[in-house]
């Protein structure tokens, strides 16, 4: 047996330990034995289980050349993979078969011992019995392992037989829900189908009638088009007689015209004549009221229109006069005199002063720099100051605090600076005196001829630069 054994193992490989508890003979007499079939499907499923846990405690020395590449594998993967293979090295190679018996022996040692002494436990499972028995080969295995395969067969028929059972019976269970299914379908549908039906003939008969309203309308719309033809054919008639009565009415106009004309030309010339007889009359009567003057040596005091307005004479003058002051318009003693008048009113074209002044500035320092030369100027004269600016050109609403003593204004949109300060000027009362601050010749004529005095911007200047 040691021979054989030896014979049958590789090269460069420890001979097997001899399995404790059963002799050499028991043991040759065993492995004589061998199966007339092969080795049922879940035996060997068993097998290569326990092969594949039981090669992870093996060095490299100890596998087969052809298990060595899954050593390092989980046992899952080694009977995945290495199935074939495991089931191969167990069956043609005795010394593998009892290292992986010798490892059985560690992990099952009840079923062993029970195996190598002639008995099975009854509480086995077959499956187990069946597969220790291959890898120990005691006495009688191979009836083990067929006993083994046969309840495993028929276990699987019974539990195919039974699972076909219930198969059956849910299949049962489900065509019966199915036709149920079916049959509830069935009357849904029907009750669709009927609802359907109803809803097919009233949209017939809804048709029916949106036919009949239709060529009612179409009637209607050709008896609506040949009245139309007739009111337009009426209408262009109509137009050609208004046309013709219009044309007739314009030349009657015309002719009244020229005869209003005509009586308008006679009436002037009747009215020239008797203005003239009426001048002439007049004429006569001062002529005989002069006679009579002489006649009674009355004094002879002729008045004429110029002598009843209201103005000042030379020499009578008051003292705060403006006209009294005839200074020339750029003497810079003339700005001083006029505000050294009682209850004067400056008003200040505001740009047209800063652009003459310093143009180069921006328009927001402008306005600072003259408001703050204004402010000084009104703190010493005790005059009336308004600066007035244009508002027009304004992008955003100017946000500034205007000095003490000084009234800013801001022309409206639409409205110009120059407008603003000739509505100023026309605001005051008669007879106060009034000084405007301008270059420009037209606020100038303008203000003028409101009874105010223009001033040239460039005495403001300078008053302000020598302030």
């Amino acid at each position: 047996m040691d021979a054989a054994r030896e014979a049958a193992e590789p090269q460069g490989q420890p001979p097997a330990t001899p399995e404790p508890g059963v002799d050499a003979a028991e043991q040759a007499s065993g492995a004589a034995e061998q199966l007339d079939r092969p080795l049922p499907e879940g035996v060997r499923r068993r097998v290569v289980g326990l092969a594949a846990d039981a090669l992870g405690g093996l060095t490299p020395t100890e596998l087969p050349s052809t298990l060595r590449p899954y050593a390092k594998f989980t046992p899952a993967r080694r009977a995945k993979y290495a199935g074939t293979a495991l089931a191969s090295a167990l069956e043609a190679e005795p010394v593998f078969r009892s290292r992986i018996a010798d490892r059985l022996r560690l992990g099952q040692p009840d079923l062993v011992k029970a195996l190598e002494a002639g008995s099975v436990p009854s509480a086995a499972e077959p499956l187990d019995v069946a597969a220790a028995a291959y890898l120990l080969r005691p006495r009688g295995w191979t009836r083990l392992v067929a006993e083994a395969g046969e309840q495993a067969e028929r276990a699987g028929v019974e539990d195919a037989a039974a699972e076909a059972a219930r198969q059956v019976e849910k299949l049962q269970e489900e065509l019966a829900a199915v036709r149920a299914q079916a049959r509830a379908d069935l009357e849904r549908q029907r009750a669709e189908s009927e609802g359907v039906r109803k809803e097919l003939e009233a949209l017939r008969r809804r048709l029916r009638s949106l036919e009949s309203d239709t060529r009612r309308a179409q009637a209607e719309s050709r008896r609506l088009q040949g009245e139309l033809t007739a009111a337009a054919a009426a209408t262009a008639t109509e137009r050609g007689a208004a046309e013709g009565e219009s044309r007739r009415l314009r030349h009657r106009v015309a002719e009244l015209e020229s005869a209003l004309e005509s009586g308008r030309r006679s009436a002037r010339e009747g009215r020239s004549v008797e203005d003239m007889r009426l001048r002439l009359l007049l004429d006569t009567l001062l002529q005989s009221a002069q006679g009579l003057q002489r006649e009674l040596a009355l004094p002879v005091t002729q008045l004429h229109p110029a002598d009843l307005v209201d103005a000042v004479v030379p020499g009578s003058a008051s003292p705060h006069d403006v006209a009294r002051r005839g200074l020339a318009d750029d003497d810079p003693a003339l700005l001083d005199q006029l505000l050294a008048i009682p209850q004067v009113h400056l008003v200040v074209d505001g740009y047209n002063v800063t652009k003459t002044g310093y143009p180069t500035l921006p328009l927001e320092q402008q306005r600072m720099r003259l408001l703050g030369g204004l402010a000084m100027l009104a703190q010493r004269t005790q005059a009336e100051v308004t600066c007035v600016f244009d508002g027009q050109d304004l992008d955003v609403p100017v946000i500034m605090a205007p000095p003490r003593g000084v009234r800013v204004r801001f022309s409206r949109t639409g409205q110009t600076a120059d407008e603003l300060i000739r509505q100023l000027v026309r605001a005051e009362p008669q007879g106060r005196p009034v000084v405007v601050v301008s270059a420009d010749r037209e606020v100038a004529d303008g203000v003028r001829k409101a009874g105010a005095r223009p001033v040239a911007s460039v005495l403001l200047l300078n008053r302000l630069a020598r302030s």
